[in-house]
């Protein structure tokens, strides 16, 4: 028996829950609405919750009067879990080439509630999908900023917004509701009176968007700017598969058991070309399901013409999409890894060939998804078999001869005027005659006056005449007749199948997924990536930022990154511009990489599971809520170091810029002391050349630089630096590199040179001369052999002659350290 993950979980199994007030809302708003499968009580019956997180937080719940919310037995962050997971929905606005779908369409609702008194700070919110009858609860902390809020917000992508009538009050409402309004102008919002319901854990994800590269990803993701995380990966082939990463990427897993089935995809995917782009050529046919099944199952509020024909286009996309199913089946029919198994699995499901020979006992077995819109009409018109309805039957003749005339009477005008005329059709037009020609054909540029309507570009015109727009008329009156009575046929149809479509959320769930590990697999074949493992370790072997090498002419630089518990805190230093933000920036981006199932920029990777990822790098001011940039570096570090636990992992770049130097290098020092006490992977760059001296104190810390060459330029007969963006260990050699980088600018000299006196003579007041002990340095010898130690026992796959070895040089290096301890003790005895 196939135990499904995650990803692959049957929807139309729901989890029993019971929802609270406010989740009820939402539902009813659903249900009234006119949106779910038939009336209230179906669609609560398959209200499931699930937790939509990137690690959970530890909020502590409130005693209420309210029911209680059954989780599911398995999220990404819950400890106890049962024999089987639960399908993760997938939330985002739609975008599909499909005609009958409009792209960007919103599908979500969502209710917004801000906690009070004790709670203040803590936020409720409840999301249901249209596409998908499921909702999701969920309740985490948030600063004065909001950043969170909006931030999901801007995930879910939201159709209507639902807040408590306390929070809108006019002259007097609350700061986030003003917020919400100013960020989602053309959302719909409902006020309801405030009910209190049951907290549940939170949702963590990746915390202070404030690298560029996530923020892009998180506002402008359907953009044509592909410099971001999401342009470099997304190779994907369907709207739910460009969803689905962007999701992904925003909010990634926890579960190493999750991440690695999914690695394990990747990496057959590369080693087998046949299943590789078998799969590709399958996936890329499919429209979007999630989309189609939505505006499949809504019923119309007037039966006019225009909603006969999207449902019977509908109809037809439908069927185009089960006939998709057989190949898609015999695609992954070899495949070997368990998650691909699973979703071949889930294909076997009998209801897709009971619904498509449903369909073909009515719908013509020709009839299919075809690009053009007079091609399309055309399927549309004889979609239904002959002999089912016999008006419907004489309607298709009279269309039929009435398109003949039109084309006859074309080729009538071309003979009587001896001119190139051909037919052509537009939705907007219908049909009309297009003509190309010369000047030598129309010498004076007049056509006869029989034509009207002209138009022409360069030299091709397009026109009509007066008996052509009689029968364009004629032509749509058979044709809303054509549609009528293919609507009720298409109805009947429809209402005999709605027992058996639940399946398809489960195909849609196959493709998306399928599309987001072809498209990882992709981005493998054009860059050198490799699959990343997961321990206790963040060791990164040259790797590489991937942004920077899509868009860069050459290579970056590689480096190397080795964080351990024994050593979790890096302080990084380094000239201006020698790529300490940049290296700040990649270490997230393979992070995030590598926690979606994606490989990574670098020859070898080692990952520790991040619950969230902290940053600390933007430098700009908040006009929005009149903080400085001072004041804004103060509120996000005192949110990280309010957030931050064991698991997580935290970038810090030139923090304490923002006031005096004596000031910020007391608060970088001490905000270092208190994230010294966690077992957080820290990356901490700075200028303060004082602060690196701290590892004195904290056999934690490892000091790290980025190096530079100083080359001799005869054009000026001046040193010049030449940035090799190398990381090596130690504090930086450099002196009065931000002086240098003045001095190349346009900067008097006499301003260059009493800088570099001032700096002198503060630098001589402010540096105390802290020097490590020989006590200190045997206690750091003894810390690093413990840590290695350990490390080797949790993670070592080495045989027994290599782990031999590695023993001994382990042995070797301590003693090296330990003797040139004891010889400095003797030095200092003297």
């Amino acid at each position: 028996m196939v135990s499904f993950p995650e990803e692959v979980m049957d929807a139309q199994f729901p989890k029993a829950v019971t929802p609270t007030p406010l989740a009820w809302t939402v539902c009813t708003k659903v249900s009234c609405s006119g949106y779910c499968f038939g009336n209230k009580r179906s669609y609560a019956a398959n209200v499931v919750t699930s937790n939509f997180t990137f690690g959970t937080s530890s909020s502590s719940a409130q005693e209420t009067n309210c029911p209680q919310v059954l989780k599911t037995p398995l999220s990404a962050g819950n400890p106890q879990r049962s024999g089987y997971k639960s399908w993760t929905p997938q939330m985002g606005h739609s975008a599909t080439s499909s005609s009958a779908v409009s792209a960007h369409s919103p599908s979500v609702i969502v209710a917004v509630v801000e906690g009070r008194g004790l709670a203040r700070g803590e936020i409720g919110m409840a999301s249901v999908d249209l596409k998908c009858p499921q909702i999701v609860l969920s309740q985490f902390a948030d600063n004065t900023t909001y950043a969170k809020v909006i931030t999901k917000l801007n995930i879910l992508s939201p159709l209507e917004i639902i807040m408590s009538n306390t929070a809108c009050v006019v002259g007097n409402s609350t700061k986030l509701f003003t917020l919400i309004t100013e960020n989602f102008k053309n959302v719909n919002f409902t006020t309801i009176q405030r009910k209190y319901f049951n907290e549940t854990k939170g949702l963590e994800y990746i915390e202070q968007l404030c690298i560029a590269e996530f923020s892009t990803v998180l506002l402008e993701v359907q953009s044509k700017n592909n410099h971001t995380l999401f342009g470099v990966l997304n190779y994907t082939k369907t709207p739910g598969g460009s969803r689905r990463l962007r999701s992904n990427i925003l909010e990634p897993l926890v579960d190493i058991e999750t991440i690695n089935m999914r690695l394990d995809c990747v990496q057959e995917l590369l080693q087998d070309e046949g299943l590789f782009f078998g799969l590709q050529s399958v996936i890329s046919k499919f429209l979007d399901t999630e989309q189609l099944l939505s505006v499949l199952v809504q019923i119309p509020k007037q039966d006019t013409v225009n909603a006969a024909e999207s449902k019977i286009t509908n109809l037809i996309y439908l069927k185009h999409t089960l006939e998709l199913v057989a190949p898609l089946k015999n695609a992954l029919k070899n495949c070997n890894t368990t998650l691909l198994r699973a979703y071949y699995g889930s294909l076997e499901d009998t209801r897709f060939e009971i619904i498509l020979a449903k369909i073909k006992t009515v719908i013509n077995d020709d009839v299919r998804y075809i690009k053009g819109c007079l091609n399309m009409r055309t399927q549309k018109c004889y979609a239904v078999r002959s002999n089912i309805n016999e008006f419907l039957d004489i309607a298709r003749r009279t269309y039929t001869e009435i398109v003949d005339d039109i084309a006859g009477m074309i080729s009538q005008l071309a003979d009587k005027y001896n001119l190139p005329l051909r037919t052509s059709f537009s939705s907007a037009r219908g049909f009309f005659i297009q003509m190309t020609t010369d000047y030598t054909m129309l010498p004076s540029d007049q056509l006869p006056s029989e034509f009207i309507k002209i138009s022409k570009v360069k030299n091709s015109y397009s026109f009509t005449s007066t008996d052509l727009i009689k029968m364009n008329e004629r032509c749509q009156e058979a044709l809303r007749e054509i549609y009528h009575m293919t609507y009720m046929v298409v109805c009947k149809l429809l209402s005999e199948i709605y027992e058996h479509i639940h399946c398809l959320y489960k195909l849609s769930d196959s493709v998306s997924m399928l599309d987001m590990l072809l498209s990882f697999a992709h981005a493998c074949t054009l860059s050198d990536y490799v699959r990343p493992e997961f321990t206790d370790t963040l060791a990164i072997k040259q790797g590489w930022h991937p942004i920077l090498e899509k868009i860069s002419v050459e290579k970056p630089v590689a480096n190397n990154t080795y964080i351990t518990e024994g050593s979790n805190f890096l302080i990084i230093t380094g000239p201006n511009m020698s790529g300490k933000s940049t290296y700040l920036k990649q270490i997230a981006l393979c992070q995030v990489m590598a926690q979606i199932g994606s490989y990574v920029p670098a020859e070898y990777s080692s990952f520790r599971i991040a619950e969230q990822i902290f940053t600390r790098i933007s430098t700009d001011d908040d006009i929005e809520t009149n903080s400085s940039t001072f004041m804004k570096e103060m509120k996000e570090i005192a949110y990280i170091l309010h957030n931050a636990n064991d698991k997580s992992l935290i970038l810090i770049d030139e923090l304490g810029r923002g006031t005096n130097t004596e000031e910020g290098i007391g608060i970088c020092y001490a905000v270092c002391e208190y994230l010294l006490s966690l077992k957080a992977f820290t990356l901490f760059a700075t200028h303060f050349l004082e602060l690196c001296h701290i590892d004195v104190l904290y056999p934690n810390i490892e000091n790290m630089h980025f190096e530079v060459e100083h080359v001799k330029n005869t054009s000026r007969n001046k040193e010049a630096i030449l940035y090799t963006y190398k990381l090596s260990k130690g504090l930086t050699e450099e002196k009065n590199y931000g002086l240098k980088a003045a001095e190349v600018s346009s900067l008097p000299l006499s301003i260059v040179s009493d800088a570099k006196e001032i700096a002198t003579q503060i630098t001589r007041q402010i540096l105390q001369n802290q020097r490590s002990t020989p006590e200190m340095e045997r206690q750091r010898a003894v810390y690093h052999l413990a840590t290695r130690l350990v490390q080797a026992a949790r993670n070592s796959r080495l045989d027994s002659d290599s782990l031999r070895m590695y023993l001994s040089n382990l042995k070797k290096k301590y003693e090296e350290d330990f003797s040139r301890a004891e010889q400095d003790s003797g030095k200092t005895e003297e």
